[in-house]
């Protein structure tokens, strides 16, 4: 096998294994995406998988399947992109297909709904966590607080898509005004971890 199909077979391989573990949807995805991702391949820096997430709530489309396109283009193009997709969608398939059938005939086990109780409230402990990661690298200045702030109480009255945009123009204006009053312009956290300072990073880097 080649190392460019080896690699598109390491990019289906990683999405096929974080699908069927992440119940609750695309956002209950992004802590494993980051820890296969950034922490254990090493294939994108915890920036650029910031603005995978971000990207991916802008486009039509489930942010799992999204993410996953835009991860699988960034690290092996269209192969990549494919391999990807096809990963992270086909043990979806396969496990709505059989509790799809299966639901019917346990609709009303207790035990069926204790364990989805369970999910559900896991699930907002794994989308706190992603929120946390993703905010050590988003969060570095006054500016950025500002908006993360504004954002929050905004996202109840207003579409996602329409606050990424305003966000957008916010960064956009704040920069210039930066620019004309002579300050330093950060882009990202300064304080970021370098993964090449990780015992790790030069253990995987050939892999």
């Amino acid at each position: 096998m080649s190392v460019e199909w080896k690699l598109v077979f390491e990019i289906f391989w990683t999405f096929f294994k974080i699908s069927p573990v992440t119940f609750g949807g695309g956002f209950a995805m992004i802590p494993l995406i980051i820890k296969e991702i950034v922490e254990k391949r090493k294939w994108l820096t915890n920036e650029e998988i910031t603005d995978v997430i971000a990207l991916s709530q802008t486009v039509p489309g489930a942010i799992a399947v999204n993410s996953a396109t835009f991860i699988g283009y960034k690290i092996g193009g269209i192969r990549g992109t494919l391999a990807a997709m096809i990963g992270v969608s086909l043990p979806t398939f396969l496990i709505v297909l059989v509790l799809g059938v299966s639901y019917f005939y346990l609709d009303d086990n207790p035990k069926l709904e204790a364990a989805f109780v369970s999910i559900r409230v896991t699930i907002v402990a794994i989308i706190v966590y992603a929120a946390i990661k993703i905010a050590k690298t988003a969060i570095f200045d006054k500016t950025t607080f500002f908006i993360m702030a504004a954002g929050v109480p905004a996202l109840f009255f207003i579409h996602p898509i329409i606050a990424i945009f305003l966000g957008a123009i916010t960064g956009v204006i704040a920069v210039s005004i930066k620019k004309k009053l002579g300050y330093l312009i950060e882009m990202k956290n300064s304080k970021e971890e370098d993964p090449a300072n990780d015992p790790e990073y030069y253990m995987g880097a050939g892999i």
